[in-house]
């Protein structure tokens, strides 16, 4: 086989993949729909560009198919993803999961880190992904190289509290305060 032949041999299978990764994406709309988000076949291209790109930056490649379907399936429901930014965040994420999984050396599985990134995502962070990517992924791939695994029980749910150094909201505080001020 010539060179030729090896390079259109290597293209078809590139284009080839990029096609069942479009495909596997738009798919995702039957899912997400009900959260009122879907993909335009434009935006899914976009995601796969962009995803080819960060895999570049990244020094990655993706064997076992593309994680854009299981960001999707993971975070369709969430409060503080809407129509207006749904693509932007997927490239966010992918973008971020991708770092993640580089800086955690890839001691965690996919599944746990989205995991631990959906919750706090949900919760810490109130939709913020500069928090996300910055505090709580920092702080949590920082312990999982120190040697942390506790991840591995749990499957990346409820970790991040034993980590985070910041102080947060007490309700019962807030009230005791907001009594004695009132009294």
């Amino acid at each position: 086989m010539d060179h030729n032949s090896k390079r259109n041999l290597m293209e078809y299978f590139m284009e080839s993949g990029r096609k069942m990764q479009i495909s596997q994406v738009l798919e995702t709309n039957q899912y997400t729909e009900k959260f009122g988000l879907t993909l335009t076949q434009e935006e899914v291209e976009l995601l796969v560009t962009e995803q080819k790109q960060t895999l570049k930056e990244q020094k990655r490649v993706e064997l076992s198919g593309s994680i854009l379907p299981k960001i999707i399936y993971e975070f369709c429901d969430s409060d503080y993803i809407t129509a207006d930014n749904y693509t932007d965040t997927l490239i966010h994420l992918q973008e971020i999961f991708y770092q993640c999984k580089n800086e955690m050396l890839d001691e965690i599985t996919d599944t746990e880190l989205l995991h631990f990134m959906k919750e706090q995502f949900e919760t810490v962070c109130s939709g913020d992904l500069e928090y996300l990517e910055g505090t709580c992924l920092n702080v949590f791939a920082q312990a999982v190289r120190a040697g942390y695994h506790g991840y591995e029980k749990s499957d990346g749910y409820g970790e991040y509290q034993q980590f985070d150094e910041v102080q947060r909201w007490d309700r019962e505080v807030y009230l005791d305060t907001l009594y004695s001020l009132l009294s």
